[in-house]
């Protein structure tokens, strides 16, 4: 009954991490399944690295702790599926009762999890060898399927991080078009004047395409939401709430912007972000638990428009149907926002902020040498 269970719970252990690896590096499309040991993996990994990362209060220690996670998850997560292989099939040789010649420890199950581990990892050392048929074909199918394991996992690195690259590129361009962070009141001010509606509507464009993508790769592979961008005020979750509230406006109406590319891309950027907040069971916020535009914001956000040459439609009318739209993808955003722990930009711009083009440790460095010039001097 031992042996029995033992081969039965091998097997068990293969098949599922077989079809777990094909369903996150090979199938193209979103598992709905909710019985995931991925599903769980980050589950129950992301909740106490996010809880240790709060609890550091300096803001760049915490986002350099938070950037850490990503990486080191995907490794983790593949160093976890090799183990119970390599346990799995163990067992399989246990359960089965395998012969070896020249054991190399006193149990056999021992033996067994040896064996397994030098056949997936392809080191053929030939301290143990198997003598019995079944051992012999465990041991050819293990050394296939870690052949094949090995090289999924090596073409699977490179395709996280050429969609990582890609994604951050956009944002990257948005940060000296709306500011850093990025909100859409700065980025309408920075495209005030001649050809800056033109530019505008590109923008646009260029962000229907990036949402898109952003949800056939983070669907796909969903460990790429825990990647942060290279600058602490930057993310793919806030560069695609600024594009959404900068659509808000357009569709409420702003003199001069074309209302249905600001359409089109307001459906493709809420269809990404709900369906992102799925994937991680983020719940979408209650109505009572925020307000990123309060009514004394939403007058300033006005002002600030008139004061660039910008007309947004005002009135009761205007106000209600901004606050509809808002209610589209607001609460998913937050609910994201607080899992990934990661900040929503405002409307408007908070204080005199640099953009990250601007600011450099050089920069910083020579200013602090201009400085020490001049003290010598005088």
């Amino acid at each position: 009954m031992l042996n029995l269970f033992s081969a039965i719970a091998g097997a068990f252990l293969i098949m599922v991490v077989l079809w777990e690896t094909f369903e996150t590096i090979v199938l193209p499309r979103r598992v709905t399944r909710q019985f995931r040991f991925t599903r769980f993996f980050y589950r129950y990994t992301w909740l106490p690295w996010s809880v240790l990362a709060a609890a550091r209060k300096e803001k760049k220690k915490r986002e350099s702790l938070l950037s850490f996670y990503g990486p080191i998850s995907l490794l983790l997560l593949l160093a976890f599926w090799a183990v119970t292989l390599v346990f799995g099939f163990g067992l399989l040789h246990y359960g089965t009762e395998s012969v070896f010649s020249g054991a190399v420890f006193p149990g056999r199950f021992w033996n067994a999890l040896y064996m397994s581990g030098t056949t997936l990892f392809t080191l053929g050392l030939g301290d143990l060898t198997p003598t019995s048929s079944g051992a012999r074909f465990i041991t050819v199918l293990e050394a296939g399927i870690g052949f094949g394991f090995l090289a999924l996992v090596i073409g699977y690195l490179p395709v996280l991080y050429q969609a990582f690259s890609k994604r951050e590129v956009t944002i990257s361009l948005l940060d000296a078009r709306a500011g850093s962070p990025p909100t859409a009141t700065e980025l309408l001010r920075r495209h005030a004047g001649p050809h800056g509606m033109d530019a505008l509507l590109k923008i646009l464009e260029d962000w229907e395409q990036w949402s898109a993508e952003l949800m056939e790769s983070h669907l796909s592979y969903p460990v790429l939401a825990y990647f942060r961008s290279q600058h602490d005020n930057q993310s793919w979750l806030a560069s695609l709430v600024t594009i959404l509230d900068t659509c808000a406006l357009s569709i409420v109406g702003l003199e001069g912007m074309c209302q249905y590319q600001a359409k089109m891309t307001f459906a493709i950027a809420r269809h990404a972000l709900v369906d992102l907040s799925q994937i991680f069971n983020a719940a979408p916020a209650s109505a009572q638990s925020y307000d990123r535009l309060p009514p004394g914001e939403l007058a300033a956000m006005r002002a600030q428009l008139r004061d660039n040459k910008f007309v947004l439609t005002d009135g009761d009318a205007a106000d209600t149907e901004l606050a509809r739209l808002r209610s589209l993808y607001e609460p998913y955003a937050i609910a994201l926002a607080r899992f990934l722990w990661i900040e929503l930009p405002p409307w408007i711009k908070q204080g005199a902020i640099k953009d990250n083009w601007k600011t450099s440790a050089w920069k910083q460095q020579q200013a602090l040498v201009e400085r020490v010039a001049r003290e010598e001097h005088f």
